[in-house]
């Protein structure tokens, strides 16, 4: 049975290279084109991937982190009638990521689990329908070209800042996430977000050795400690301003203590008892259109889902009951 990790479901093997020290690695994103405004080519890939309403198309699923980030900022940038969507179901079966078939059950942030451009019954026939040679990973988030019938991207970083961008002059509204005088302090805050937090939880979760699980534990609450400490005396991680970097941190923050603190032994403190990060955490969730792309249900079900080495059973936990609707409580630095 496989895991979740960045989107991606790996066999519970250990990483090329991590046999020794039982230290977790991640495997390298496919796809890696990018949407500009006029089809010219991005940071890496080719072009001929112009920004147009209506040509591109998100596959994501709900309980994935990475994935999620890519719901939020399609969201904040108001790009709902602009780039389509389709989720997962939350479960994976013997095919990898599947959709539903008639008659099954709706997920968040969609009018059904299936496949609404394609019509596939898992999303490795996606890749294929990309590429008929495709023998790599089969991920999310996806980013389609309905256009070319091919994926542009299925990394979630570049996908974030596709959808900030992009898509200015086609129906895309809302602040940048990504603004020039903030990207120095943006990148900073994501480099540590990203290995000790957003990473780290995985580092810890899956690490094989005694030595590898208490390294990354550490190394994951002093980051924590450390974000809880800048949250003291500003509102967001680069200030006064909702950036990238918030809403890169706060899919793992929501995740923390219904599935990380339990099924990846993350369980020296919760989010919850950190009084800036718990009322930070709630503050963003309670922003317009982001409380529809969680579901805490979901996430239970995928971390909770069987695995052979942290729950041979697959027995679901009914708790923690954990309310994100409560006032942040974070007055002094509110304004």
């Amino acid at each position: 049975m496989g895991l979740m990790i960045e989107g991606k479901w790996h066999v519970e093997e250990p990483a090329s290279g991590s046999a020794d020290d039982g230290k977790f690695r991640r495997t390298v994103s496919s796809f890696r084109n990018w949407v500009t405004p006029d089809g010219a080519p991005g940071l890496s890939g080719e072009g001929g991937f112009a920004a147009e309403a209506g040509r591109y198309h998100l596959y994501v699923a709900i309980g994935c982190p990475w994935a999620h980030r890519t719901m939020i900022v399609r969201s904040l940038k108001g790009l709902e009638e602009v780039v389509s969507l389709d989720v997962v179901l939350p479960r994976r079966s013997d095919a990898g990521w599947v959709f539903a078939t008639a008659g099954a059950g709706a997920g968040a942030g969609a009018d059904s689990n299936r496949d609404s451009l394609l019509a596939s019954h898992a999303l490795h026939e996606v890749y294929s329908a990309a590429d008929p040679d495709f023998s790599g990973r089969v991920t999310v988030p996806v980013l389609w070209d309905k256009q070319r019938r091919t994926i542009v991207s299925n990394e979630s970083s570049e996908i974030i800042r596709i959808l900030n961008s992009a898509f200015d002059a086609v129906g895309a509204r809302g602040a940048d996430l990504y603004p020039t005088d903030l990207r120095v302090d943006i990148d900073a805050v994501n480099e540590l977000v990203y290995r000790s937090v957003n990473n780290g939880v995985y580092r810890t979760g899956f690490a094989r050795s005694q030595a590898a699980y208490e390294a990354a534990f550490d190394e994951l609450f002093e980051a924590l400690d450390e974000l809880e400490t800048r949250l003291s005396t500003r509102r967001y991680l680069c200030g006064g301003q909702l950036c990238e970097a918030d809403w890169r941190l706060f899919p793992t923050l929501m995740r923390f203590d219904v599935a990380y603190f339990g099924a990846f032994k993350c369980n020296l403190r919760r989010i919850q008892d950190y009084p800036n990060l718990w009322g930070y955490v709630r503050e963003l969730y309670q922003m317009p259109g982001i409380a529809a792309t969680c579901d805490l249900d979901a996430y239970k079900q995928g971390y909770y889902s069987p695995s052979e080495l942290r729950n041979p059973l697959g027995i679901v936990p009914k708790g923690p009951k954990i309310d994100f609707t409560t006032p942040p409580g974070r007055e002094h630095i509110m304004s």
